[in-house]
């Protein structure tokens, strides 16, 4: 990718930085990823301290300081448009879409990014919805659209549906498409096996076998509940159906002592390479912090594709601007 052309971005309820990244490897400079939690704000600062991680409620800092910016991204938080929550929507306290309104107000940047789960693009919430769009027009974009996209399709080794806003100004508008599908995530089996066997455990070469599909949706749970585990009922039955049992987190992978045909669990490391983190990511916070922040990830992969997208619809309309401009003065 030619990185030649500098595009810079700012991020919002950044978290782990699983959507920072791959805006990072589409070609997005970050000016700052602000973040809430501490664990997930020292997550960031440990990995990316060039991102300028900062530690603040976004609803008490303006977005003016990032006037111009080419892209404003953010995973606002999702509980209050979650099948597993009360789906409050707007009477939500945790509803961050309004200060992203306001950030975006504020800063005046090309294009937007925002990240939420399925259910905002459900029908419960298409007011809502409808109203996001629509503040989106009169703050100048001319293209403002909501769509699933599903991590498998992007190389991503497991099902997660998340729902996607995107937004650009004109002339960038009419110069982006959605990504296409590139390629079926591979099974968790391929995924985690020399993760399930570092330790001995001589049952891993037959669970690579059984577990030959990919994963079902990660869910970090909330700082309300308790423990990590990977999911309700339904989730744990087809963790199980992989050879996994979804009731924890495990501190260590099997070793040469466990059951050869026991099951499993997984452990924080695992969970990331499943969401698409790099294995040299590293995670602040004991076990239950550090596999929250991953199961509410946005997984890079997917952030990269529309990133991509994104950065080809502001760099393709400025070069066709810069090419127009050297026929005006050629042929003048």
């Amino acid at each position: 990718m030619d990185r030649s052309h500098k595009l810079s971005s700012i991020e919002i309820c950044a978290g782990a930085g699983g959507q920072a990244l791959g805006l990072e490897r589409a070609g997005f400079t970050h000016q700052a990823a602000y973040e809430l939690d501490p664990h997930a704000h020292e997550t960031l600062r440990r990995n990316r301290p060039n991102w300028n991680p900062v530690l603040a409620d976004v609803r008490q800092v303006e977005g003016t300081k990032h006037r111009g910016v080419d892209l404003f991204a953010g995973g606002v938080p999702c509980p209050p448009f979650s099948i597993a929550g009360r789906q409050l929507g707007s009477e939500d306290d945790r509803d961050l879409f309004p200060a992203a309104l306001e950030w975006i107000a504020e800063a005046r940047p090309k294009a937007v990014l925002l990240e939420n789960v399925p259910g905002l693009g459900s029908s419960k919430f298409v007011g809502y919805l409808d109203l996001l769009l629509s503040s989106l027009t009169k703050l100048g974009f001319a293209f403002r659209e909501g769509r699933i996209l599903n991590a498998s399709d992007y190389g991503v080794s497991q099902l997660r549906p998340r729902f996607l806003i995107v937004a650009l100004r004109s002339p960038y508008a009419e110069a982006f498409d959605w990504p296409a599908p590139i390629a079926p995530g591979g099974s968790v089996g391929e995924l985690l096996f020399d993760l399930m066997a570092e330790r001995g455990w001589a049952g891993a070469e037959p669970w690579r076998r059984r577990a030959h599909s990919i994963a079902p949706t990660l869910v970090g749970g909330s700082k309300l509940h308790g423990g990590p585990d990977l999911g309700p009922t339904r989730s744990k039955l087809a963790w199980r159906a992989l050879g996994v049992d979804g009731a924890g987190v495990a501190d260590l992978a099997p070793d040469a002592a466990f059951p050869k045909a026991g099951l499993p669990k997984l452990t924080v490391r695992m969970t990331a390479r499943i969401q698409g983190f790099p294995d040299e990511w590293a995670f602040a916070g004991k076990k239950t912090a550090a596999y929250r922040q991953i199961g509410n990830a946005f997984p890079p992969p997917v952030a990269y594709q529309v990133g991509k997208a994104i950065r080809t619809a502001l760099l393709g309309r400025q070069r066709a601007d810069v090419a127009q401009r050297k026929l005006l003065v050629a042929s003048a």
